[in-house]
């Protein structure tokens, strides 16, 4: 594992995911809207709405925040007008970092997003300084309890998946961005418990991070995640798992 599983992982085994289920809502609510604003409040039409509403089944989002959302987004109700940004730089031992930030005031965000960089070994580069060593790809995320990999693999494969791994307590599902709905409903179907849904910056290659890196970095992506503009966080970091046991502990 590296990059987007140690992250997830790392995580799960804080118990991160539960704690933070009011501010995945809200990041859910940021996208809905900016997607329906973008592209019209038609799912079936608009790809980028119908992905941000896959996230949002996946996450148990009540169907009427959903509504409320895209309602915001085609000015059927009243809401903050976000716009897209992304932040590139690099965390301990040149950890490439990727943000994506949906703001109200980038100046403000700039700002406080160079902050956490600089606060926790990091350095916030140009545009376009690492967004290369990332490919973009949906991940579902499936709970492995009692599940017949077997049986997942040819359920996910036959809807256009393109890898499926087990990473402990869950399998993550990958596929490409436009085929992750499809995916995410034949998992469904199957009666498998998708957890997570999203689409994600998957990294080329990796940096391998001692001990000390690696609390920064762990301390870094936790900072980032927990500012309120921040949407997604994408790196390309690796640590091994008896440092993630030690630090998690």
């Amino acid at each position: 594992m590296s990059g987007h599983s140690k992250w997830a992982t790392i995580k799960r085994k804080k118990g991160k995911t539960d704690a933070a289920r009011g501010r995945v809502f809200t990041k859910l609510i940021k996208e809905i809207t900016v997607a329906a604003r973008a592209g019209g409040g038609d799912a079936v039409a608009n790809a980028r709405l119908r992905t941000a509403v896959a996230a949002a089944k996946a996450a148990n989002m009540p169907a009427d925040n959903v509504r409320k959302a895209i309602q915001k987004g085609t000015g059927e109700l009243p809401g903050v007008s976000y716009e897209e940004t992304s932040f590139e730089g690099y965390g301990p031992s040149g950890a490439a970092v990727f943000i994506d930030a949906l703001t109200d005031n980038r100046n403000r965000t700039v700002s406080e997003i160079r902050h956490i960089f600089s606060r926790f070994n990091g350095n916030m580069g140009e545009n376009g300084c690492v967004a290369w060593m990332f490919d973009k790809r949906g991940v579902i995320t499936v709970n492995a309890n009692g599940v017949n990999e077997d049986f997942l693999m040819e359920i996910a494969l036959d809807a256009g998946a393109t890898d499926v791994q087990n990473q402990e307590d869950v399998f993550e599902i990958t596929s490409e961005p436009g085929d992750m709905e499809k995916v995410r409903e034949a998992l469904v179907k199957a009666n498998l418990q998708v957890l997570e849904a999203e689409v994600r910056r998957i990294p080329q290659n990796t940096v391998k991070l001692d001990r000390k890196g690696a609390e920064s970095m762990l301390k870094l992506m936790e900072a980032l995640e927990d500012h309120d503009d921040v949407q997604n966080v994408s790196a390309n970091f690796d640590i091994d798992d008896k440092i993630i046991e030690e630090l998690s502990s």
